[in-house]
């Protein structure tokens, strides 16, 4: 009797996420490749009605035409291409119930005799793009059905070396949506926060497909890089419940709340290989993850 009531509450809980999306409005940012067009093809055949936002227009034409939707070119650094975004997709939907703030960059950086454009401009996109997403959306969602996702990164919680830039700006996600969280609670809206570890995206291949990576890394990764499925299933389950937390693969979650105690551990394991990398990654010229408009750091 216990059994078959468990697997019925079970079953309950499946239908009732899959049918959770069937409908819902929804705007991804960063949806030309990865984790964007990922999701943005997942949450179309559950049923949800998606507008996709980005940089690289042909890119983002061809998801856009793979799933009927409509497509936005936006660079999330500008205001005015983030307002007209979200408010063309808020139209074309018929309103919003769900923004993915998941535009992001990434690039190795030695803080010491490091380019401070890569700082500058990480800390942009990363952080003002995120910031900008949100308060552009957050009169759209603000009501009892809505829910909006900052992607941060397990990169938050845990630090490593040549990633300062990227780890301080997914700690400012980190902070915006806890703070988001807050403020949309009095409208019945929620706020989640995503943390990833090494997804199998153009992000994680290029990030990590430097000498200094090699230099730092040798064969292995900083962790086992996870099929990209993984994260969209999180996703599509973090969406559906309106979770605070969504986090893949399995292990980042249990990080998130012994972050204090995991981050030491990490300094000593690794501290044997940092100064060779560091010396390479300052001699090594390389880009953002994503071509930016204009300004590409080098």
């Amino acid at each position: 009797m216990f059994i078959d009531g468990t697997l019925a509450v079970m079953a309950l809980r499946f239908k009732h996420t899959k049918s959770d999306l069937r409908g819902r409005r929804v705007v991804i940012t960063g949806a030309a490749r990865g984790i964007g067009a990922a999701l943005a093809q997942r949450l179309t055949e559950r049923g949800a009605k998606v507008a996709l936002a980005g940089l690289e227009p042909e890119l983002l034409a061809a998801v856009a035409t793979r799933l009927d939707a409509p497509w936005f070119e936006c660079d999330v650094t500008d205001e005015g291409a983030v307002d007209a975004a979200v408010d063309g997709a808020a139209q074309c939907l018929g309103g919003l119930d769900v923004v993915v703030a998941n535009a992001g960059i990434a690039a190795q950086l030695p803080l010491v005799g490091g380019n401070p454009e890569i700082m500058r401009r990480t800390l942009d996109v990363n952080v003002m793009g995120t910031y900008l997403t949100l308060r552009a959306a957050g009169r759209h969602v603000a009501h009892s059905d809505g829910y909006a996702v900052a992607v941060a990164s397990l990169a938050a919680a845990v630090h490593v070396p040549l990633l300062g830039a990227y780890s301080a700006s997914k700690a400012a996600v980190e902070a915006l949506g806890n703070t988001l969280r807050q403020e949309l609670r009095p409208t019945g809206a929620r706020v989640g926060v995503a943390y990833f570890a090494e997804l199998d995206t153009d992000m994680t291949s290029r990030g990590f497909g430097t000498e200094a990576a090699r230099t730092f890394l040798g064969k292995r990764s900083i962790t086992k890089v996870t099929p990209l499925s993984v994260g969209i299933d999180a996703l599509e389950r973090g969406i559906a419940n309106r979770s605070r937390i969504i986090a893949a693969p399995w292990f980042v979650a249990p990080v998130l709340p012994v972050r204090a105690i995991v981050q030491p551990a990490v300094d000593v394991a690794i501290r044997r290989r940092v100064a060779a990398a560091v010396d390479v990654a300052r001699e090594e010229i390389v880009d953002l993850t994503t071509p930016q408009p204009d300004r590409a750091a080098r």
